[in-house]
């Protein structure tokens, strides 16, 4: 297994200007180093000729400004769980209080030359699917189509009473209404850390205990946003479906993923069991590095545009 170490990520939110697929080829190439370069080629040659699937993780989306879990210089986090979320009115009005602050940064953000990349591999037909573990939604904003959200989605919540689910956008308006002032008192509070789930920490306990939580419009049950706490189980038919593509490729490309959770180190290891091909790319080690025919430690969206402009297609 051949690998290698760049430097590290942005972190911050940020819109990025488009760019062509022959100027982000034309980028990527002056910015790559040689030796990144050579394990690509290697990549390249391992992939030519076979359709994949691809697994995408939160590396994938840093250079859309939404930070990491686990990545270099990433801050250490722990994340709320769902026994957490369900068992304390206390800690469902912490969590929608930050997850209001993260919302209002996330929806801005804008999928990056690596979604970019991915969706142009799909439309040249080489690939079985898209898994992400992401649930930001930049993979379809940037053209994707037969994409399986493992972790849900962001941009919708769920009433965990009578689960009829609803916009986000939707219930922001609602927030809103209920909170005046409460986004600029934030800003004003300063916000310590955002996340990939749109989660954000703020230390001004007195804010957080002001915010007043929504409930269901249709049942006045409880609201959770729509994606897979830590605690909680994947739905069935996205793991079923995640299989498939799997089972449908010639290897899998890992790409953005620490692979530390099971939800996502579990098709890793189903490739690597068939005898298929498992190509990681990912900045700092893996748990799925045993498993791993190349291992490039790169940046995800220039190693990504590379092998798009270069792949031939099927």
């Amino acid at each position: 297994m051949r690998q290698r170490r760049p430097g590290i990520g942005m972190t911050g939110f940020a819109s990025l200007p488009p760019a062509t697929a022959a100027e982000s080829a034309a980028q990527t190439a002056a910015e790559l180093q040689h030796s990144e370069t050579g394990i690509l080629q290697d990549i390249h040659a391992l992939l030519s000729g076979r359709q994949f699937a691809v697994l995408t993780g939160a590396g994938l989306s840093t250079d859309s400004g939404i930070p990491d879990y686990r990545g270099p210089g990433a801050a250490p986090r722990t994340p709320m769980t769902y026994q957490e979320f369900i068992g304390e009115p206390g800690n469902r009005q912490r969590y929608w209080a930050r997850n209001h602050i993260g919302w209002s940064h996330l929806r801005r953000a804008d999928p990056n030359d690596g979604h970019a990349a991915v969706a142009r591999l799909e439309q040249r037909g080489l690939l079985t699917g898209l898994i992400t573990q992401n649930v930001d939604r930049l993979h379809e904003d940037a053209g994707s189509v037969n994409v399986v959200d493992l972790h849900g989605r962001f941009d919708q919540v769920v009433c965990l009473d009578c689960r009829r689910l609803f916009s986000r956008r939707m219930l922001a308006s609602v927030l809103e209404e209920l909170n005046p002032g409460f986004l600029e008192r934030a800003q004003a509070a300063g916000v310590v850390e955002m996340a990939p789930d749109a989660d954000a920490t703020v230390e001004d306990a007195g804010l957080i205990e002001s915010f007043v939580v929504a409930r269901c419009p249709a049942c006045a049950g409880t609201l959770k946003p729509d994606f897979v706490y830590f605690g909680e189980n994947v739905p069935k038919d996205r793991v079923e479906r995640s299989y498939a593509m799997v089972d449908a490729a010639r290897a899998l490309l890992v790409a953005g993923s620490s692979l530390t959770v099971m939800s996502g180190l579990r098709f890793a290891r189903h490739a690597a069991k068939q005898g298929k091909a498992v190509v990681i790319i990912n900045r700092g080690p893996t748990r799925g590095d045993n498993l791993a025919t190349i291992k490039l430690d790169a940046g995800v969206s220039g190693a990504l545009t590379w092998l798009a402009a270069e792949l031939p297609a099927l």
